[in-house]
């Protein structure tokens, strides 16, 4: 029985290391590179994954644009060539925000164009009902002097009986 627990234990052992996933290591003669790697990386979004960052996916395309990151930065080219070479290639879906461009008017001004939509609906449907009411008050009968004075008498009876 203590056999059979020692080769269970050791199989489960081994395929723990089969499942494991490689790790990317870059070596970086700068630190100044490294934390543009890291910042590159977190700040691109992964074409195949939803809402997962280069840096924390791990699909192969992940994998492919970290390296391509490392070789660039390698290479000397600017962060901003960095994002407008991932940008040409995989669209505007890569960043996190899309930059402000024809294009995108939509999703940058369109929030704050619907608020103010919004508001001007508010502020006409306030008017039209104030309207209304001044027209419903202005064509509404006024009582006299002589039937103001009863209504008034009426009431405080009306109040002192309770």
């Amino acid at each position: 029985m203590l056999k059979i627990k020692i080769i269970f234990g050791l199989l489960i052992l081994l395929s723990s290391f089969m499942l494991s996933a490689a790790i990317d290591v870059y070596q970086f003669d700068d630190p100044e590179k490294e934390k543009r790697f890291q910042h590159l990386t977190f700040e691109l979004r992964c074409p195949k994954c939803q809402n997962q960052n280069i840096a924390d996916s791990n699909a192969e395309i992940s994998q492919d644009l970290r390296t391509k990151i490392f070789q660039m930065l390698n290479a000397g080219k600017s962060d901003d060539e960095i994002v407008d070479y991932m940008v040409e290639r995989y669209g505007d879906f890569v960043l996190y925000e899309p930059r402000v461009k024809p294009q995108t008017y939509l999703l940058w001004f369109g929030p704050g164009l619907f608020l103010l939509l919004g508001l001007l609906v508010v502020v006409l449907i306030i008017r039209s009902r104030n309207k209304a009411y001044k027209e419903a008050n202005d064509h509404a009968p006024s009582l006299s002097n002589s039937e103001a004075k009863t209504l008034d008498a009426l009431l405080k009876t009306k109040q002192g009986k309770k």
